[in-house]
């Protein structure tokens, strides 16, 4: 279609920063190795050459000290966007998303409000072990004030950020490097149509609804075109934004399946797919469900270093698969 352009995941993230950065002066971007390639991939490629290392700021290692100075640049009416190449290592910025960002505009009733954008990126595999792999978003969703999205699609790698960015709102930005070398054809951005708003169906069934987040709703979809060329239709949702969760289009689709099965790039105690289940269950009556509500997650065990334990350890699409088929037969 006329416009339209050929975008990975990762060259998404680039357009959009493109589009902030080329449209709005008071946005300025900041972080560790954001001149770097090895840290950010393809989602960041020249925007120093282009924008000047004025607005693309490659600070120290000091995830704290970059993260206080967005919010605080974000109080004084800048629109700052602060990239964590390793979501682990940004806990150290805990008190600034957590105390900081997250509370100001309840504290001052609404007279402040800091408009900082938290990019987190997950990083997973590749023998890097427990302490470079970890996908914390539910811990985030858990935080009244604090705005959480997880693009799953390369239209929305791009589109969440430049609402994240516009939004008045403290909002984390949660991308997944395993996500990155998909590819999509999109149109020219219109912000009137962009929306920090989901859960969003992908893709229509009627026998099963699979419901999932970032890298998860990849293996969603992939297990639903394995279940289609075995006769059976599941119906993909892609939650998008974890907070504030809103759960109605779910509900919709389970009352339609009668089958949930909730896929989650995080482990399971106290994980989101506890909440997605939760939700569900609060609407829909247990007359409506064909077969008990399921969930697929990391174990809870800190990720292996061993590339052989990994493959054991990381759910595949061929994973979410057999649990929709073995639901789709008990029923």
């Amino acid at each position: 279609m006329e416009g339209r352009t050929t975008h990975t995941y990762g060259t998404a993230i680039l357009s959009a920063f493109e589009y902030l950065l080329e449209n709005y002066p008071r946005v300025f971007v900041i972080g560790q190795g954001l001149w770097s390639p090895w840290y950010v991939g393809s989602s960041m490629t020249d925007l120093d050459k282009k924008f000047g290392v004025e607005r693309i700021i490659d600070t120290p290692v000091s995830e704290s000290a970059c993260t206080g100075a967005a919010v605080g640049a974000a109080l004084a009416g800048m629109m700052p966007i602060v990239v964590h190449p390793r979501m682990d290592f940004m806990l150290y910025a805990t008190d600034a998303v957590v105390n900081q960002a997250a509370k100001w505009s309840h504290m001052v009733g609404g007279q402040a409000h800091p408009g900082v954008t938290i990019r987190a990126i997950i990083n997973r595999g590749g023998e890097q072990g427990a302490q470079h792999s970890q996908a914390l978003h539910s811990w985030f969703a858990h935080v009244p004030g604090l705005r959480v999205v997880m693009p799953a699609t390369v239209a929305d790698a791009r589109d969440l950020l430049v609402a994240s960015v516009l939004c008045k709102d403290p909002v984390m930005y949660i991308d997944d490097r395993w996500l990155y070398d998909q590819t999509d054809d999109l149109p020219p951005i219109v912000e009137s149509d962009l929306r920090l708003e989901g859960p969003k169906c992908l893709a229509e069934g009627t026998q099963l609804s699979i419901v999932a987040a970032g890298h998860a709703t990849r293996l969603a979809l992939d297990a639903r075109d394995e279940l289609a060329r075995q006769g059976y239709s599941a119906e993909v949702i892609d939650v998008r934004v974890l907070n504030p969760f809103d759960p109605e289009r779910i509900v919709q689709s389970v009352l339609k399946t009668g089958r949930l099965l909730v896929v989650d790039g995080g482990w399971r105690n106290s994980g989101f797919s506890a909440e997605i289940l939760a939700s569900v269950v609060e609407r829909v009556s247990p007359n409506a469900m064909k077969i008990p509500a399921r969930r697929i997650t990391l174990p809870d065990a800190p990720a292996p270093t061993s590339r052989v334990l990994e493959k054991a350890y990381y759910p595949t699409s061929d994973t979410v698969a057999r649990s929709a088929l073995d639901m789709l037969s008990r029923s």
